[in-house]
């Protein structure tokens, strides 16, 4: 596997965890378990481990599908977090 293979992967991977790390502020609007809280700290961890990581385009793809479903799952949620928040100019 060449390295820019190697690179296309990781910038893969990474976009899917920084998209669901961009989330956590509105996720810790919803109650999250400690054990969510928790996850959040493993994947801040793996973004500064990402470098290290050696990974295969099926790996990648059961990443992206798992972020998007995982987005899916997130849209009611936080649709209501966003509907019970005062208008930006009253902040």
């Amino acid at each position: 596997m060449s390295f820019s293979r190697v690179s296309d992967l990781q910038a893969r991977v990474l976009n899917c965890l920084q998209t669901i790390l961009e989330l956590e502020l509105e996720l810790k609007q919803l109650t999250l378990s400690s054990s969510m809280l928790k996850d959040f700290e493993e994947l801040k961890d793996l973004v500064a481990r990402i470098d290290d990581l050696a990974l295969k385009e099926e790996e990648v793809l059961r990443i992206e599908r798992a972020t998007a479903q995982f987005l899916e799952e997130l849209k009611e949620p936080l649709a209501l977090v966003a509907s019970s928040k005062p208008p930006s100019f009253l902040q």
